[in-house]
């Protein structure tokens, strides 16, 4: 056994993350095959006391990112997840996809999509932005793949080179222009009024308030950046985006989504229940290259190239222009 042990370690100190993600699975799926009955539900009905204890772990209260992680999947999916199987049954398990009918508001008790619901349970939003600010901290980012100074060489120092729609407190306007000083074009932040009003002061960064489902005001950009944001919606409400930004685009205007692009088969199980989630919260998804490339030619746009960042939960950056 401990000739075993030594063996997976050896092979972990070597891996990347995708092969360490793989021996983990593999390591997972042994350690259950050998469970019986009783040792699955005891592991099973006592990880709300185990996430409970780490939380409140005096070492782990020095670490931002875990705690906010277990702070919003504990006390804001948690009370989704035992609300879903009732749901489910309720709407005898058809497809979420109105996003103020899902199970966030039967577990919440609320009339309100969850963003707004958000807007007023503000310890819940903070466990939110907390989260989103540290839960990639020392993985890679689109800005390691995106050749960003050649796409934008020769580009006006006085015109908009990068909007970043619903960009939250503006953790990837100020990423960029840490790696990018020189950036030229003017580098712009919106959100919502609740996030702005929290923003990160980066300079040479404005901070707009502007809401995405709004004609988009800034005109011509090189670069529209979405982050995250359309895996937020169902189809008809990623549409209504993009059909806002569409006639802000110029001759060389590209957009850029950040988003998982799935496999169509064989989804590693972690982004499964990032999937299930999304449903579950705001009767969005995770979509294929496939489902993406319909939803945006459904509205004249099209994928130029797909560039994945971190291979082992799909994450990706999609150049989109028009047809």
């Amino acid at each position: 056994m401990e000739a075993v042990i030594d063996q997976a370690k050896r092979v972990a100190s070597n891996a990347n993350d995708a092969e360490r993600k793989k021996l983990i699975d593999g390591l997972r799926d042994l350690s259950y095959s050998l469970e019986t009955p009783d040792d699955t539900m005891q592991r099973v009905m006592y990880l709300v006391s185990a996430i409970e204890s780490l939380r409140d772990d005096c070492i782990l209260r020095t670490m931002r990112g875990p705690v906010a992680s277990a702070n919003l999947k504990f006390d804001t999916v948690g009370p989704m997840y035992q609300e879903m199987p009732d749901f489910l049954a309720k709407i005898n398990y058809t497809d979420i996809t109105d996003n103020t009918n899902t199970v966030h508001q039967a577990a919440w008790k609320s009339s309100k999509p969850a963003f707004a619901w958000f807007a007023e349970h503000p310890q819940h939003a903070s466990h939110f932005n907390d989260y989103m600010m540290h839960r990639r901290q020392g993985m890679a980012t689109w800005l390691d793949v995106y050749p960003i100074e050649k796409e934008t060489k020769g580009w006006s120092s006085e015109a908009p080179v990068f909007v970043d729609i619903g960009g939250n407190i503006g953790h990837q306007c100020a990423e960029l222009k840490s790696k990018y000083p020189k950036l030229p074009g003017q580098v712009i932040l919106q959100d919502l009024p609740q996030p702005i009003s929290q923003a990160l002061s980066t300079p040479g960064v404005k901070n707009m308030v502007h809401d995405a489902f709004e004609p988009e005001p800034v005109k011509g950009a090189r670069f529209y950046y979405l982050r995250a944001i359309l895996h937020d919606w169902p189809d008809h409400k990623c549409r209504e985006i993009l059909q806002n930004i569409i006639p802000a685009m110029g001759p060389d205007t590209a957009i850029l989504l950040d988003e998982m692009v799935l496999p169509d088969t064989h989804v590693h199980w972690q982004s499964a229940q990032i999937d299930i989630t999304m449903m579950a919260a705001l009767a969005s998804i995770e979509r294929t290259k496939t489902m993406w490339a319909d939803l945006l030619d459904s509205v004249g746009l099209k994928i130029e190239k797909v560039l994945t960042y971190t291979p082992s939960v799909y994450e990706s950056i999609m150049t989109v222009v028009r047809k």
